[in-house]
């Protein structure tokens, strides 16, 4: 089975990248309930474990089938490149209730166990109720599970924009999508993503097409947005094996007494471009600290800087990364 695009030259030309800090809320639910999502995530699950016991979560839960539609209007696709909680959730809150209801009934289709439960019937009764109930809840599950990991999630993401997009102008769309994802591929004019249950076919007719990384959607790239939404495909983000590793544990002792501690953990915690702030929260370093690491070590020929968006990002040149992963006799890195 498999979701196909068929994308015009308006489409393409108005493909584009985007961060979504609802869609992580969302999927960082799915994970909860998805023991075949947590691998990457065990740290995480630890850290959220006893504030994530406060929140009832089965109305959600509810609408998100295993297979099939699961409601967009949720988790619609972001409208700006790097859009806040705040913005995307008040887009959901001010969805029209009839939108929201035929949403519902096309999740609910087809499952009627799920269908005739109370919470099911209190939903489609009120769908201007139901809305806000379910921004509130998406809501509270983004103050526990999300925001209080978001830089270190955010800084993961934007690397990964910044490493897809060089790809995008070395290699083109159609060998990126089979580096995002190998679900993804291009043939005559149509974007197909295999491993989903059931099948979907849309022309989006010049709305373009929005790319999405995401820390919690792994192993699967994920779409099926229906009209009036701009299509999207939500693919998991690079670097999620190392993203709750602490950069102390992985830099060499060598590393550190050549260059002194706080300058070594800030050369190894770059394994993705990062900015200051966020090599700061990661490292729990002062931004003054981090700062001066960052500019010595830039100097010294280890570091690049680029500006993206609102922020500098830093990575490692060659000569940085062959000194933060440097070959040892057990083979080890």
């Amino acid at each position: 089975m498999a979701f196909r695009l068929h994308l015009d030259k308006n489409d393409l030309l108005r493909c584009r990248f985007a961060l979504s800090p609802l869609g992580e809320t969302q999927a960082a639910v799915r994970v909860l309930a998805r023991p075949h999502r947590q691998g990457y995530h065990l740290p995480w699950l630890r850290l959220i474990r006893e504030a994530a016991a406060g929140l009832d979560l089965e109305p959600l839960w509810l609408l998100m089938p295993h297979s099939g539609h699961n409601p967009d209007f949720f988790s619609p696709p972001p409208p700006g490149p790097v859009p806040t909680f705040e913005e995307e959730i008040a887009g959901v809150r001010s969805l029209d209730p009839a939108l929201v209801r035929q949403d519902l009934e096309l999740t609910l289709a087809g499952r009627p166990e799920a269908l005739g439960s109370p919470i099911a019937q209190e939903l489609l009764s009120d769908p201007a109720r139901a809305v806000l109930v379910l921004a509130d809840l998406l809501e509270r599950a983004w103050r526990v599970l999300v925001e209080p990991h978001w830089p270190r999630l955010r800084t993961l993401l934007e690397a990964d924009i910044a490493y897809h997009s060089r790809r995008l102008a070395a290699v083109g769309f159609e060998q990126l999508l089979g580096e995002l994802s190998p679900q993804l591929s291009w043939s005559e004019s149509a974007l197909t993503i295999v491993g989903l249950r059931g099948r979907h076919s849309r022309a989006p007719g010049g709305q373009g097409l929005v790319l999405i990384p995401s820390v919690f959607c792994w192993p699967d790239a994920v779409s099926g947005f229906e009209p009036p939404w701009q299509p999207a495909i939500v693919y998991p983000a690079r670097g999620i094996g190392g993203l709750w590793t602490r950069s102390a544990d992985r830099t060499p002792q060598a590393l550190a007494r050549l260059l002194g501690r706080g300058r070594a953990e800030v050369l190894c915690a770059l394994d993705e471009p990062a900015g200051t702030s966020a090599l700061a929260h990661r490292l729990g370093l002062a931004l003054s600290s981090v700062s001066e690491h960052l500019s010595v070590l830039r100097a010294a020929g280890l570091l690049t800087s680029r500006r993206y968006g609102h922020q500098v990002l830093y990575e490692r040149t060659p000569l940085g990364i062959a000194l933060a992963t440097p070959d040892r006799p057990d083979g080890r890195q």
